[in-house]
């Protein structure tokens, strides 16, 4: 058994230590308020010794060989395994999640170390090009890019930072990895524990448990000058500061921001597999997910149909404490996000927008609402509510539907319901956005395939060949083997 509270404080240089900053965090739990554990904060001194911690250790650690990366990450799964039922409990406690929810995420961060394993042989690779001077011979080599500043987000919160942190350390990188502290355990310490007991040498990962808000560094950690990548998951307001930063000092990044996506029901779907999705794609995790569905399109010719349908099955979801096996609406992360959701729904009854559904607030948990026969220029439908409130927007064709699904500044995720796959594959090629899901909900995720969004969704691609680019650079090196004459 292993008690992850007890390692609630900065994981740097292979020790985990109090902070140096002057004020404590309360980590709160969303469904009963009650306090989980408490953290230091940390200074711009920590951060500067995290760093250069890392650049020291990552000069070695990209020298190991690829068994040893493979080995070490087999370890952490392994280390995952054998206290699965720990990540649970403190999962559903400090996330709000439910049991059901932890199972995915643990199922996702499997998923990610497995295909991080086969990473371990795509860095200090050499390829050979031809010469086009005589005697000269190119080699192309394939390097580890250094350190990674790591941000990821409160929710789901391991697989969104295992999917950087995993990677990286497979391609011979160091990484400095800063949570949401509301999320510190399964966003951060979970995954460190795991690392350290499999071995990592120290530095290659370090942990940040602190809030810049708070602590007072403000963007010290994004403007740091060690790390060459900054790979952040979060809200597109934040990710375009964090791309500012970035673009201003010349790191790369990865943004995996918000979105707006769609739900399409075309006119010959198959209502009852359609409305099967839609819940699992609205609901799971309180609507709380950045692929989560926040439009449901449907052709009129069966939205009255699929709304009755909808709505019944919406009213009858199980909602409460998330350690409930039954429960599938659980709190919302914190009060903040409460009472932004509880805006939303306010403004839309106040824009005379139809409820089908009016939920309610029991004490933290915010049960589903169904709002119909929106229209998608409206403020409601141009909003990411990232909560379990769903909206229904009727259309007159097909065609109008795939033309509103890309009008939004967003364009993560996306799905159509219809039974002529071809037509269907058509119009996935014509939403703009990362992905399209055809008889499927816009919730997956999968570590093989190139994730990630457009426009306001995002930069960059995870996901194995992709992330390879992301966090390796290549080098080239010639040899001259005949002595060249030179002009002058």
């Amino acid at each position: 058994m292993v008690n992850f509270k007890d390692y609630t404080k900065q994981y740097i240089n292979g020790e985990w230590i109090e902070g140096n900053g002057e004020k404590m965090i309360d980590v709160l739990n969303p469904f009963n308020r009650s306090t989980l554990y408490s953290v230091k904060t940390v200074t711009k001194e920590d951060i500067d010794k995290a760093m250069t911690t890392a650049q020291a250790a990552q000069r070695e650690w990209a020298k190991t060989s690829p068994e040893e990366r493979k080995e070490v990450i087999r370890k952490v799964i392994s280390y995952l395994q054998v206290h699965k039922e720990e990540i649970i409990d403190i999962y559903t406690s400090e996330t709000g999640g439910t049991i059901l929810s932890a199972n995915i995420a643990l199922q996702i961060t499997f998923e990610e170390l497995e295909e991080a394993i086969k990473l371990a042989d795509e860095v200090n690779t050499v390829r050979e090009v031809p010469g086009t001077i005589e005697g000269k011979e190119n080699h192309i080599y394939r390097v580890p890019l250094g350190v990674i500043t790591s941000i990821s987000p409160f929710n789901f919160p391991l697989n969104l930072s295992v999917r950087t942190i995993a990677p990286a350390i497979a391609l011979g990188n160091a990484v400095v990895h800063k949570p949401d502290v509301a999320t510190g355990i399964t966003g951060g310490v979970i995954l460190t524990k795991a690392f350290e007991e499999a071995g990592l040498p120290a530095g290659v990962l370090n942990l940040l448990l602190t809030d810049p808000k708070t602590d007072g560094t403000g963007d010290y950690l994004l403007e740091h000058p060690i790390p060459r990548f900054i790979s952040f998951t979060g809200s597109t307001a934040v990710g375009r500061h964090v791309g500012e930063i970035a673009g201003r000092n010349l790191k790369k990044v990865a943004l995996e921001l918000g979105g707006n996506n769609p739900f399409i029901v075309l006119s010959d779907a198959d209502v009852d597999r359609a409305v099967d999705a839609a819940m699992f794609g609205k609901f799971v995790h309180q609507g709380q997910i950045c692929m989560i569905t926040n439009r449901i399109i449907v052709h009129k010719d069966i939205a009255d149909e699929f709304t009755s349908k909808f709505v019944k099955r919406a009213k009858a979801l199980p909602y409460g404490d998330p350690k409930d096996p039954s429960t599938v609406v659980g709190p919302l992360i914190n009060e903040r996000q409460l009472e932004k959701a509880q805006a939303v729904i306010e403004e839309a009854k106040r824009d005379g927008v139809k409820l089908a559904l009016e939920g309610k607030r029991v004490g933290n948990v915010l049960t589903p609402y169904v709002f119909v026969d929106v229209k998608n220029d409206s403020k409601l439908a141009q909003t990411e509510v990232f909560s379990p409130i769903a909206m229904i927007i009727p259309v007159n064709s097909d065609e109008e539907a795939i033309q509103i699904a890309s009008e939004t500044e967003y364009g993560l995720s996306s799905a159509i319901f219809s039974q002529d796959l071809e037509k269907a594959e058509q119009y996935a090629l014509q939403i703009d956005s990362g992905v399209t899901h055809i008889n499927d909900q816009t919730v997956n995720a999968q570590p093989d395939i190139p994730f990630g969004g457009n426009k306001a969704s995002g930069l960059g691609r995870f996901g194995n060949p992709w992330i390879v680019e992301e966090f390796t650079t290549t080098k080239w090196v010639s040899v001259q083997k005949k002595y060249r004459e030179f002009p002058f």
